[in-house]
């Protein structure tokens, strides 16, 4: 039986409908990550479940027990936010035991606790220290050895590092999928950072006007995304809007032939990751470079053609092979490339009727 199961949840602000019917399962030990724009209902989502937002109709179940109705402090939840929440007159150590003080643990049980957690995210040097005397990343760490201290059956995460530096949040993020791992707990991770959600999750779940429209394993999500929306919201592929041609096959100039299941003339729209796109072969579609931006290991070229504008990524190692103003020539494997009917599905998701 899943840990976590969500069952057609709906809420609604006013005329804003934030959820629209989620249906959710998370099992034992795995975590999911939710991404979406902002206003998708993925904040609300983790709300419901953790019992700080009633929903207006559906079901949350954690363990097999309906908690609908259960106010916070009984669902066995802890939560880590994107804000550290922690006391400021309390030391690292104090805050860690502070949810344990509140259930009454025996004091001897509960130090022992406090410092298997601090011991656990790597403070346990600095446990005497106060939330001023630490970075923003040893803050974040005090925040989920407190929300783990407890034993609670499920973890949640509210964008838990977007307060942080470039640096301390890629260092973070994996130290909690680590934690994650090897305490087996389960977990719903919210956040608006693709690569965070990628990186630490079991599956990803893809969020757009209140529905969840894609759930899958990070790699099957990223490369082959079943939904237009997921498509363009992961990656910044180039979104091409072209039509079936007489032979079966969709073309975009010489860059690539798609064999297509849709008779000619199907409008569609073909997904085209900057990755994906190779340049300077002997055959492809023709254009020139208006733009390079160095991006670490990465270079993202900017490339104008008759047919529209494309985005190629290509190794930083190769900066001193492309400038602005160069031509080049652009292909693309179609194992590579994502088609959809354009009649199917619109811009944000949902179905077109």
């Amino acid at each position: 039986m899943p840990e976590v199961r969500v069952e057609r949840l709906t809420r609604s602000f006013g005329a804003v409908t934030a959820l629209d019917a989620v249906s959710l399962a998370i099992g034992d030990g795995e975590l999911v990550a939710l991404l979406g724009p902002s206003g998708c209902g993925k904040t609300t989502l983790l709300r419901c479940v953790a019992g700080l937002t009633r929903p207006d109709s559906g079901v949350v179940l954690i363990a097999g027990r309906d908690v609908t109705d259960a106010p916070a402090r009984a669902r066995d939840v802890g939560m880590v936010f994107q804000a550290y929440a922690l006391f400021p007159t309390m030391t690292a150590a104090e805050n860690v035991g502070f949810p344990l003080e509140a259930r009454a643990w025996p004091r001897r049980a509960a130090a022992a606790r406090v410092a298997e957690m601090l011991d656990l995210v790597g403070l346990a040097a600095i446990a005497g220290r106060y939330p001023h005397q630490l970075s923003g990343g040893q803050q974040q760490r005090v925040a989920l050895a407190r929300a783990l201290a407890g034993r609670p059956q499920v973890l949640l995460l509210d964008e838990p590092l977007s307060a942080l530096d470039a640096l301390t949040r890629t260092q973070l993020r994996d130290e909690i999928r680590r934690i994650q791992l090897k305490v087996g707990m389960t977990a719903l991770y919210v956040t608006h950072d693709q690569a965070e959600a990628l990186a630490v999750a079991d599956r990803v779940g893809v969020m757009a006007h209140g529905r969840l429209v894609e759930l899958g394993p990070p790699a099957e999500v990223y490369l082959r995304p079943t939904r237009r929306f997921t498509a363009s919201f992961l990656g910044g592929r180039t979104m091409l809007r072209l039509a079936v041609g007489d032979d079966g096959t969709v073309r975009w100039g010489e860059a690539f032939a798609l064999a297509a299941p849709w008779p000619p003339g199907t409008p569609v729209i073909v997904g085209l990751s900057p990755e994906a796109v190779r340049l300077d072969g002997e055959r492809g579609l023709v254009g020139r470079i208006v733009l390079v931006s160095f991006r670490g290991p990465t270079i993202r070229l900017q490339i104008a053609t008759a047919l529209g504008e494309v985005a190629a990524d290509i190794a930083s190692t190769e900066a001193g092979r492309y400038r602005s103003g160069d031509p080049v020539r652009i292909s693309v494997a179609a194992a590579q490339l994502q088609m959809f009917r354009a009649d199917e599905e619109n811009e944000s998701g949902d179905e077109v009727a």
